[in-house]
């Protein structure tokens, strides 16, 4: 599983931000050709993404740099991919994916437009059709996922709280159908970026749910999302002694004990294990 915990988003026609986002430190960088970009900067937005991209490789190797493109259903969807074939973007983040058709036609599209290298696939979920189908798909040429509140509860002609009442089942199906099919998933947008406490509400929800990381629309929340998704001390230090007593127990023939208190069996074990190998 890779350790993806931000991913953070970035308008591919403002170049003047792309010399800022190394110093953010995200494990993502996601230059964004879809929502942050309006419809008459589309052109501008594909004749910058090259050189940003090639401007952000050596400055941040260990990220993984991605670009989200606009849907297939749009006309920007093939010239999207066509500039973006001889460069050495390393995902494409794909928006309002809905089932196997999408992610089969998309994989032909990429084939056609002859990429360097075979990019990553990222899939958003954000429509009522893909929630309800995600499990249909995600297992199916993708490498990762995300889920867009935002655009599903639009979707759903429903109405967006901040307390996420009306999201709370589609979030926990994206997350089961990601954990299903052996991929990471990404859990929503906060899109008051200047709420801090509303971030870290909605992380330490997500990383209890399963999801591995959070998209970020503000440097600021990278480090909050870094923070949220890595095991604290005190957990990394209970995972250690319950994997301790544990093996003590084990060598003795014992197959459930206590620690502090709580009762320790198999499936504590995997989940001590777990917050280990998320903190290495």
């Amino acid at each position: 599983m890779r350790r993806w915990r931000s991913a953070l988003f970035a308008p591919a026609n403002q170049p003047a931000l792309v010399p800022k986002l190394p110093r953010t430190d995200a494990d993502v960088i996601v230059l964004d050709l879809e929502d942050a970009v309006p419809l008459t900067h589309k052109a501008e937005a594909r004749s910058l993404v090259g050189d940003s991209l090639a401007a952000l490789a050596p400055a941040m190797p260990r990220a993984l740099l991605a670009v989200r493109i606009n849907a297939a259903a749009t006309e920007h969807f093939a010239a999207d991919l066509a500039v973006l074939a001889p460069t050495r973007v390393g995902a494409l983040v794909v928006p309002k994916v809905a089932s196997v058709d999408d992610i089969t036609a998309l994989h032909a599209a990429i084939h056609a437009a002859g990429f360097a290298s075979p990019p990553l696939i990222v899939a958003g979920i954000e429509t009522a059709l893909g929630v309800a189908d995600a499990r249909s798909f995600l297992g199916s040429g993708v490498d990762a996922c995300y889920f867009g509140a935002e655009d599903f509860v639009a979707d759903m002609a429903g109405v967006r709280t901040t307390d996420n009442a009306e999201v709370a089942f589609a979030r926990a199906q994206v997350v089961l159908a990601a954990r299903v099919a052996g991929i990471p998933a990404f859990d929503i947008v906060t899109a008051d970026f200047r709420d801090e406490a509303r971030f870290r509400r909605e992380a330490a929800e997500a990383r209890a749910l399963g999801y591995r990381g959070k998209l970020c629309i503000h440097p600021a929340q990278v480090a909050w999302a870094r923070e949220a998704f890595t095991p604290s001390p005190v957990e990394v230090d209970r995972a250690r002694r319950v994997l301790d007593a544990w093996a003590e127990a084990t060598a003795r023939g014992v197959g459930a004990i206590a620690v502090d208190g709580e009762l320790v069996d198999e499936p504590m074990i995997t989940r001590a294990r777990a917050v280990l190998a998320a903190a290495d």
